[in-house]
């Protein structure tokens, strides 16, 4: 029989009017927003419901909101019996809710501490993310060592998206040469993100060190299902660990590629993506072509086929 794994979205995945439809479907939600409103200090709620694109886009709107969202449907739709879980960068706190690991609260007060530690960091230091397209991974850390060691400035590889895909994080001049030098390597293309700051790489020190107490002092069980976790791609269990790999998030690249690939090999071909959008159903395609990617709109089906 084959295994299921859970998997949650990160940033980027909002979208206005996300959750709407959940509350009017499933009124009793409101409890997680009255939570939310005590936790953030702001009613997240009509932002996600009424707000704008850009509303959306403010980081400590739209790192809570996704998680809020994610769990919401966890919580509501996620009937089917699951054996692991993971989460792509923020997501990851959605995962340690969804296996039992933190409590709801813990995981948004985590979340939002997370969004404003980032904020500092990205304030402290001007910084930028790139999409590289079509270029493989060997070649990717090539450009970014000559990068470093021909004009001193630091870029790295900040997410293992799929195969065909790696985002990197570096200094503004280090973004603006890797534009050029990626293409020379044989990159289809390189997207400067819409981004503030260079997420999951040595840039982000300022946010590790700021949240290095509160995950320190948030109590962690032992999961229910394993967690596949960003830094190293494996399927952890130990609480100690857990937080350790939940910290170094912050400035270590999101291994998503070898995650989906590392859950493969260990039996599990159904993935159901939790949360808004459809993001990693799209990256798990291009990862396992012969997985079986859902996403929780198409929930129904999904339960008929398991």
């Amino acid at each position: 029989m084959s295994l299921t794994a859970l998997l949650f979205p990160g940033q980027g995945s909002q979208f206005p009017g996300m959750g709407k439809n959940l509350y009017e479907k499933f009124p009793d939600i409101q409890s997680y927003f009255d939570t939310a409103k005590k936790i953030l200090g702001f009613n997240i709620k009509d932002i996600m419901f009424e707000g704008s694109p850009d509303d959306l886009k403010s980081t400590k709107v739209t790192q809570p909101a996704i998680f809020l969202h994610s769990i919401i449907v966890f919580d509501k739709l996620i009937k089917l019996p699951y054996k692991a879980v993971a989460g792509h960068s923020l997501g990851e706190f959605s995962a340690l809710v969804a296996s039992h690991t933190i409590r709801f609260e813990d995981g948004l007060n985590l979340v939002y501490q997370r969004a404003m530690a980032m904020q500092d960091a990205c304030d402290f230091q001007q910084s930028a993310m790139a999409a590289v397209l079509m270029l493989d991974a060997e070649k990717v850390m090539a450009v970014c060592d000559d990068i470093k060691n021909q004009h001193g400035e630091i870029v790295v590889p900040a997410n293992y998206n799929s195969p065909s895909q790696i985002v990197i994080s570096g200094s503004i001049k280090g973004i603006q040469l890797a534009e050029t030098k990626m293409k020379e390597a044989g990159a289809r293309r390189v997207l400067k993100l819409n981004v503030n700051g260079a997420f999951h790489s040595p840039f982000m020190q300022l946010a590790y060190t700021e949240l290095e107490e509160a995950i320190k002092n948030t109590h962690f069980k032992e999961p229910r299902v394993p967690i596949y976790q960003n830094v190293n791609a494996k399927p952890i269990t130990n609480p100690d660990t857990l937080k350790l790999n939940l910290l170094n998030q912050i400035i270590a690249p999101v291994l998503w590629t070898q995650t989906i690939q590392n859950m493969f090999l260990d039996g599990i071909s159904h993935f159901v993506e939790v949360g808004p959008g459809k993001v990693l159903e799209g990256l798990g395609h291009k990862i396992e072509p012969l997985g079986n990617y859902h996403h929780t709109t198409d929930l129904t089906e999904i339960l008929i086929n398991f």
